[in-house]
Order: structure tokens, then sequence, then C-alpha cells
């Protein structure tokens, strides 16, 4: 019998509490911030501030705004600490919107356009998936988010630059390439991990495989580096052939943008490309409910149990595509399904739980 206000069996929930109303609040009223965040962003306010403080009046005339909504913008945005008001009508940017200017390192400029404008569209209408389980964004938009992308070169843009913001997943540090002959970047985004790689392994040469406007942008930020006479551009859809022959094939973040069938035909495209003793290298964040996988980082050690809970990010891929975060489970049946093996599957060092892990296979 489920007692009133409590779970089966168990005691009555607690009563929230003035601080448990006040989170709920503050959860509720962030997308408020967060497009303004996107307004910012979009109308270049960050990068006005680059240089210090400035006055409303000069903001709002540099950026085309108006300068009473800008004021209010601002001023609201202070209580966020996103801002500070240094004079009256005077505002400087804190460390924490940074960020959000163009050209410094880790630009977040990109990920809030795209967050403020087809991501928050698609949540918008979050009820639509969850009435038939279907992306959101279909709905919207009209089309699949890539055909999206296909038909608006500037949404590309953002995207792949957005993408291309995001670290290198700590946890490939925890594979050894030593010997790496040449690595297939598949979905390589803008090259910064095909870059990190040929940088530790010099001996190495890279491929960056994508389709052309992130391979456009691979190509300017790999120009002058000394990685660039190492690295082939090749332009493609890993839906198609891929280069092959190389001996380390890298799938960093792609996967669970697809459902089960789409995923196991980029495998597939690997397993018939790769080289007979090569390796994938599969970068995912994994959802696992069961208790420690011993041995699964190949040293014969048990390794700590990965949380239950999903990634706020998968929220995201719910409302945008049509793949989701996966277990160790369903990733070693996809790669069985596709003629892999796995090996081995590692985090990041030093630190229990990273956002990703590398999963390591090898023809089966």
């Amino acid at each position: 019998v489920m007692a009133p206000g409590g779970d089966a069996g168990g005691a009555p929930a607690a009563a929230p509490g003035p601080g448990d109303r006040a989170r709920l609040f503050s959860i509720l009223s962030s997308p408020w911030v967060a497009q303004s965040c996107y307004a910012l962003a979009k109308f270049g306010i960050p990068d006005l501030l680059a240089d210090g403080p400035r006055e409303v009046a000069d903001l709002a005339s540099a950026s085309g705004t108006d300068r009473r909504a800008l004021h209010r913008m601002l001023r609201a945005l202070t209580s966020a600490g996103l801002v500070r008001q240094t004079a009256p009508g005077t505002f400087e940017l804190t460390p924490v919107a940074q960020p959000l200017r163009s050209g410094v390192a880790r630009s977040s400029r990109d990920a809030a356009i795209m967050f403020g404008e087809e991501v928050f569209r698609s949540l918008a209408d979050i009820t639509y998936t969850l009435r038939t389980g279907r992306p959101a964004f279909d709905k919207v938009y009209g089309q699949p988010f890539y055909e999206y992308l296909a038909d608006n070169p500037d949404a590309a843009q953002t995207f792949s630059t957005a993408m291309g913001a995001a670290p290198v997943p700590p946890a490939l540090a925890a594979c050894d390439l030593t010997g790496v002959r040449t690595v297939v970047d598949v979905g390589g985004g803008n090259g910064g991990l095909l870059s990190w790689v040929l940088r530790a392994q010099p001996q190495a040469r890279g491929v960056l495989f994508d389709l052309p406007p992130a391979v456009l942008q691979a190509r300017s930020r790999l120009a002058g580096t000394d990685a660039a006479d190492r690295v082939e551009f090749v332009e493609g859809s890993f839906f198609d052939a891929m280069p092959a022959g190389a001996d380390l094939y890298v799938l960093s973040r792609v996967l669970h943008n697809w459902p089960d069938d789409e995923a196991a035909t980029v495998l597939r495209r690997i397993r018939d490309a790769i080289a007979g003793d090569g390796r994938l290298i599969v970068l995912e964040e994994l959802i696992e409910s069961g208790g420690p996988a011993a041995g699964a980082d190949g040293s014969g050690q048990p390794r700590p149990a990965r949380s239950a809970g999903g990634s706020v990010m998968d929220l995201l891929i719910l409302v945008m595509l049509a793949g989701c975060d996966r277990s160790e489970a369903e990733y070693r049946e996809l790669l069985g399904r596709a003629g892999f093996a796995v090996t081995a599957v590692r985090q990041a060092p030093l630190r229990a739980r990273q956002a990703e892990s590398a999963i390591e296979a090898t023809p089966g």
C-alpha cells in the first residue's frame, strides 16, 4: 500500500522547506538567464566588453540594441553573477561570462547561440517528445537535425564551432597509443582531438574525416601547427565508406547522437575499413546501473561503478536527435553486432568519475 505522500511501505515524504522552494524557483527561472546569455552572445555584447567596463548607451549604439532594454537586462544579470555594475549605467563582464566572448580559449559563444535557438525551441515542445518518443526538433523544424544543418550553413557553422570548443575527453589519456601509425578521427570536427593525438605521438599520421563544414574549420584550425603536415582531410559521411587501412580509429561523442541501427552502421563501416591489427576507441558517457565491473579496464582490478543517473545533456539529445546515452553493456552489444570485441573500458586517470569513458575494441 502506498503511504500518503511517501513511498510504498516507507515514511511520508518530508515537506518542502524554504530552501527547497528557492532551489526549485532557481531551476524554473534558469531559462530566463540562459536566454539572456543567448541574447548577449547574439548581439556581441561580451565582445564589446572585452576591454573593460562600458556605458550602456555606448553598448546599445555599438550593438544595435535598445538602450533601456539592454540596461534592464544587464542590471538583472548582475544578480546571476554574469556582469558587474561598476558605476551607474556602466557594466563589465565577470569571469563567469568571459567565455561568451568569441575568439577566446574554449569559447562558449556558439554554444550559447545554438542552445538559445534550435535547442530552446525544441525544448519548448518537449511535451511532444514525451507523448510520441520522437525528437521535438523534427516537429518544430520539419526535418531531422542533420538534414537541417545540411540546408542551413550558418547553423552548421555554429554547431561545428560549438562542438569543437569541447575539450578532448580526458579518458583518451588512459589509452596507450604508443606506436600508432595512422589515426582516423571519424566525425573529427575541428581537429582538436586529432591534434592532441599527433602531438603526443610524433611518429603518427592523421586523417580527419567529417562533413565539409567541419573539415573547413579543421583546415583553418590546424593550419600552421606542428601537426599540419601530418594530417589528411577527407570529406564524407560516416554512413558511407571511410578511409581504410589505419591502425587506430577514434569515435568521440558520435554514437550517442544516433539510434541503434544507425550507430551499428557507423561501426560496421569502420569494421570494413580498419586494418587487421587495428583498434577502435569509442569515447562516450556511460550510463550504468550495475556494480563494479572487474577487470574492465584491462588491469584485472575492479573499477568504480558508474552512476545509475543520466546526464542533463541527454535531455538535449532527447529533444534534438533520435540517439541516447547508453550503458557499457549496450555499447558492448552494438560493437559486437558490428564485428568488434571489446578489450578494455577506461576512465580518465586520477579521477574515478569523468563524463566520458574510453571503450577500446579490436576486430572480432
